[in-house]
């Protein structure tokens, strides 16, 4: 029997991903009520970087797709700046609709860990942070509101606590906030080792 090269194995999880993100898409918007949008997550099924924040602003649900607009723009600027590599990030909301059932969003913010699989999550303010912690991701602790510092989610999962990124775009002092604790992750991305 002869070994499967790597590439392969790697493009069959991908394909998997990709298959189990649409399921779950799929899903959302059935769940959906009459008139209301769901805004999915959005990048690489399978990100080394996995961003939540609470729930969708105005500009995500007028498209569907989290990160959409400028919270979205602020993030590619801030992962550019810190040379991480956008298409190793996938971005999400802890609740996909106006009115979801909190229940229903927590279960599907855990099949979007289970089928995303990251290595960081940059948990997005205070109301995301309880949530994340509310969900009861399988081995995952307690995280604390500490900005800015890297600590252990689960035993192969890391996690880093920033400010709510669409609170931290009108004002300076905000802004800064954000970035003193986001530019954790460009020197976590520096120590990955390379694929």
């Amino acid at each position: 029997m002869s070994a499967v090269p790597s590439d392969e194995i790697a493009e069959k999880y991908l394909q998997k991903a990709i298959s189990e993100t649409n399921e779950l898409g799929d899903e959302i918007a059935r769940s959906a009520p009459e008139g209301a949008i769901p805004v999915l997550g959005s990048g690489h099924p399978l990100a080394d970087v996995f961003m939540v924040k609470y729930g969708p602003q105005p500009p995500e649900v007028q498209e569907g797709v989290a990160f959409f607009g400028r919270a979205g723009q602020a993030i590619l600027k801030s992962l550019q700046r810190l040379r991480v590599d956008p298409l190793a990030v996938y971005g999400t909301n802890c609740v996909k609709f106006v009115g979801q059932d909190e229940d229903e969003a927590r279960a599907q913010l855990a099949r979007e860990l289970h089928i995303v699989q990251p290595k960081l999550v940059v948990v997005m303010g205070e109301d995301a942070l309880a949530f994340v912690n509310s969900v009861g991701f399988p081995l995952a602790g307690e995280l604390e509101p500490t900005l800015g510092e890297l600590q252990r989610f689960t035993p192969t999962i890391e996690a880093l606590v920033v400010p709510d990124i669409d609170a931290s775009l009108d004002e300076q002092p905000a802004k800064t906030r954000f970035w003193q604790a986001f530019k954790a992750v460009g020197a976590w991305w520096a120590e990955l080792p390379p694929y």
